[in-house]
């Protein structure tokens, strides 16, 4: 680890063979703490490459627990997180309301390490059981339409370093790569990224694979649709900006979009959108972020059909059905 240190120091940069050998040595403990927490911060200090990127996700890919889903047509929704802005659980809530559309959601996450309250966090405090039997999880995405992917049952390999992570308590080079390593790697993906660096570095990725996809970022930097101001929607074959009155919604404060101070702050706001009780500006942009994975799940629905069936989804209450299925089942 020196010498790889001393030539990052050197303001050098890693192959894609190098970054996914380096990380595999990492996750197989081979390196203390130290050496780990310094690999990390070199990351925090300056960009990462495509090459990088892509040899860290290769390693973690190898070293997962896959899970057989193919005869389903999924989709993730997953945002980097890593945003510092502290909103509620809004990809998670928006998984309940594309399922609840009829989409199949294969929903990979974890617990908060950067945020107060991560996915699983929620989830987790609401009663679900994480799992990674593949039969399980087959009968919840035919029963409830979704199955969700906790991602250390997938990715033992992390153990180590997923201590070192929460002891740190702010973005690293994995936030990134959340997203990217969905255990099923789903054939569609709708992911919210921090920064429009990483939007760009994704489409890369994301143009190389099979997957539909679509990247958004919001430009005063929420890594979802936040309704704030102006947003970018990437896809394989487009890149537009948005402002929130061209989805037919108001712009609203960030503030309307606290998540709490306590994962069981963050579980009762999850609660309330899901009973169809949450504000209206809640409400908003759970259907916004919903509508747009919709269209990439429905490529041949209008936005505005989109956004009528995340409406039906929540406010008759068929988002919080896959959801009270889903915690039933596990």
């Amino acid at each position: 680890m020196k010498n790889i240190l001393n030539h990052l120091l050197e303001y050098k940069t890693l192959s894609k063979e190098e970054a996914k050998e380096v990380l595999k040595r990492i996750t197989d403990d081979r390196y203390s703490q130290s050496h780990i927490v310094s690999f990390l911060t070199v990351f925090m200090l300056r960009k990462i490459t495509i090459e990088e990127l892509e040899g860290f996700r290769d390693a973690l890919l190898d070293l997962c627990i896959r899970v057989e889903l193919k005869e389903y047509e999924t989709i993730d929704l997953c945002g980097t997180g890593g945003d510092g802005k502290n909103t509620f659980n809004i990809s998670t809530l928006s998984s309940f309301v594309v399922a609840g559309a009829g989409a199949k959601v294969a929903k990979h996450g974890n617990y908060g390490v950067s945020s107060i309250c991560g996915s699983s966090s929620v989830l987790e405090h609401l009663g679900l059981s994480f799992s990674n039997n593949e039969d399980l999880l087959k009968k919840q995405l035919e029963e409830s339409n979704i199955c969700f992917l906790h991602a250390p049952l997938f990715h033992p390999a992390l153990k180590n370093v997923a201590v070192v992570r929460k002891e740190l308590g702010v973005r690293t080079f994995f936030n990134m790569l959340g997203p990217l390593v969905n255990p099923v790697q789903p054939q569609k993906q709708i992911t919210g990224v921090f920064s429009l660096e990483l939007a760009r570095l994704y489409s890369y990725l994301l143009q190389q694979s099979t997957t539909d996809y679509s990247i958004v970022y919001s430009l005063d930097r929420y890594d979802e649709v936040s309704l704030t101001g102006f947003f970018k929607v990437i896809k394989k074959e487009s890149e537009d900006l948005f402002s929130p009155e061209d989805m037919g919604f108001k712009r609203i404060s960030g503030d309307a979009l606290y998540g709490g101070s306590t994962v069981k702050e963050a579980a009762d706001i999850f609660i309330k959108v899901l009973n169809g009780e949450g504000t209206k500006q809640q409400n908003d942009v759970v259907l916004v972020n919903s509508a747009l994975a919709l269209k990439c799940y429905y490529k041949q629905l209008t936005i505005d059909e989109c956004i009528e069936k995340a409406r039906d989804s929540l406010f008759s209450r068929k988002a919080f059905s896959s959801f009270k299925k889903l915690i039933l089942l596990s």
